[in-house]
């Protein structure tokens, strides 16, 4: 995959662990909620990705029995990702910073199944600069992936969700804290996040639920490329700011997105689940 970002200025560890992820739209459709129903599959939309978070939950989903589907800009990724994924799953070329191909997204879903039940989206933009170095192009481009598309995808969307369907939508421990250059990516995170709040007030009336999930330091594939010695010493970088004194893994990540979307959750909405190690709460 190609990375999402433009320059970067010694990017923090948690946007070394992202890097990569622009294209893990983790967005889902299935037939069936997680644990909802024992018979009967339903439409979900989730995580495109051979690596990582976005991969985990789309094999959690799928091993919930829900019919898959996951997004990304690469075709061969993405046939990686179908070889070694087991069940109903269907694969989408489409680019999350692409605004007005959203409408387009949304009409493959609809002419695939005759309703959703799950949205998770985890497209992320990760670009890092000083703020001396931002230009509007990137600015923009960074908003169109990380704000503007999961918004516009949503609307989209309406008339294939489903009741008591829901919507997931992939935050960032920046959300919450500031660190170096991360000033623009923390932002928007952090308006994907309220949305949240605004939309579950919005769609009350169609029994749509929207939670955020925000995942702190993970383990993923995306460190190798540093190579053995460097991962090392990012991983014990990492744990050593987390109350916990560990990293995440992304197991740990894809089952908490399975239970903001089944009836486990039924009771939760406008919310946001922190899946940190308690990094988090350093800035409360």
């Amino acid at each position: 995959m190609t990375p999402a970002t433009t320059k970067r200025k010694r990017a923090n560890p948690e946007d070394v662990m992202a890097d990569r992820q622009r294209e893990r739209d983790v967005r889902g459709a299935t037939r069936r909620s997680p644990r909802r129903s024992p018979t009967g599959p339903r439409p979900c939309r989730a995580p495109p990705s051979t690596r990582g978070i976005g991969f985990e939950t789309a094999r959690e989903f799928l091993a919930e029995g829900a019919s898959v589907a996951i997004t990304g800009r690469s075709r061969e990724r993405l046939d990686e990702a179908a070889r070694q994924l087991d069940g109903p799953l269907l694969t989408v070329v489409s680019d999350a910073g692409d605004v007005p191909g959203q409408a387009a997204l949304a009409s493959r879903l609809q002419a695939e199944w005759p309703k959703l039940d799950i949205l998770m989206s985890n497209a992320a933009d990760i670009t890092h600069l000083p703020i001396e170095e931002w230009t509007e192009e990137a600015f923009d481009r960074l908003l169109a992936t990380n704000l503007k598309s999961p918004f516009f995808l949503i609307k989209s969307l309406l008339p294939l969700f489903s009741r008591q369907s829901s919507i997931i939508l992939v935050g960032s421990v920046s959300a919450f804290i500031g660190h170096e250059n991360a000033t623009v990516y923390g932002a928007a995170k952090a308006g994907l996040l309220s949305y949240a709040r605004g939309l579950t007030y919005e769609l009350k009336g169609r029994g749509i639920r929207v939670n955020g999930l925000s995942p702190g330091p993970t383990v993923t594939n995306a460190f190798k490329p540093l190579g053995p010695e460097r991962q090392a010493a990012v991983y014990e970088g990492l744990r050593r700011t987390v109350p916990l004194h560990r990293l995440g893994t992304a197991t740990e990540l894809a089952k908490a997105a399975v239970y903001l979307a089944s009836d486990e959750s039924a009771y939760t909405a406008g919310t946001v689940l922190r899946v940190d190690g308690g990094i988090g709460e350093l800035a409360c």
